[in-house]
């Protein structure tokens, strides 16, 4: 499997993990076709696990190989890291603020962004949209990282990674589908607007692996943004939707699980 991964250029490794991603994406939505849907507090323990492994990925497989990487450079590793750290939480602020979003299981009158008539599905489409974008990110970076030659990146750590984001993908898909299934639509029209969100993972991975290995000198500073980005959509999203369906010590318990996971898959692979 390496070997095969291996001989891809990074753009096109890029692609296969990210559309690794989408397709458990895919998956978890295909669960409005199951006849039992999972309760609200199984969907507070998915979310709560996605948190814990963005939250491990974030530093297992993002920040300490950048801070690797930055050392012996002009300026010093800490403050690149910094740098692309906050500007990463930075660059999501600006599409939280001005893109029409509505979070999970919030009513219409908490929808975010600028105002518009767009209906519900829609504006829950968005949100999950701009949560996939640091996850299609951080895949393509650091298959971008192993295509530029660096010696802290190895394609099992990037392989880590996308398994460990495609498996807390599922739990998204599902959270997508069935609160929408729940709004009156259709199996399948659930089906298609869930696994539709998971689809900018694969535009983002591959923007990510090319611009990587076109300027190679800004990898640090991309991993740390893609790193910043994933830790405020956490933050500011996932953490707060796993913990208001009042299954608060469920939500926690799924979160400790999920940074395990994540912890033992790139130490062990990476």
């Amino acid at each position: 499997m390496f070997e095969a991964l291996l001989s891809l250029h990074p753009v096109w490794q890029a692609f296969f993990a990210t559309l690794f991603t989408w397709a458990m994406t895919a998956l978890g939505a295909g669960a409005v076709y199951l006849q039992q849907e999972p309760t609200r507090k199984t969907l507070d323990l998915m979310l709560g696990f996605a948190a814990g492994v963005m939250i491990a990925a974030s530093y297992w497989s993002l920040l300490a190989p950048a801070l690797v990487m930055a050392e012996g450079k002009a300026l010093p590793a800490w403050l690149v890291v910094a740098l692309g750290f906050l500007c990463g939480g930075g660059f999501l602020r600006l599409i939280d603020k001005f893109l029409p979003h509505l979070h999970l299981n919030m009513p219409m009158s908490e929808a975010e962004g600028v105002k518009t008539n767009w209906p519900r599905s829609t504006l829950m489409v968005l949100a999950i949209t701009m949560h996939n974008i640091p996850e299609g990110l951080a895949v393509g970076v650091a298959f971008g990282a192993v295509g530029a030659g660096f010696q802290e990146a190895s394609m099992a750590g990037a392989i880590a990674l996308a398994l460990g984001i495609g498996i807390q993908n599922f739990p998204e898909g599902l959270a997508v589908s069935v609160p929408l299934r729940r709004d009156g639509l259709s199996r399948h029209r659930s089906f298609m607007v869930g696994q539709f969100s998971g689809m900018v993972e694969i535009v983002a991975g591959v923007a990510g692996a090319a611009l990587v290995f076109i300027a190679q000198p800004i990898l640090p500073f991309s991993l740390a943004f893609a790193a910043g980005a994933m830790i405020f959509v956490v933050v500011e999203e996932v953490i707060p939707e796993s913990q208001q369906g009042g299954h608060t010590d469920t939500a926690t318990f799924g979160t400790m699980v999920g940074f395990t996971v994540m912890m033992i898959l790139d130490v062990a692979l990476g």
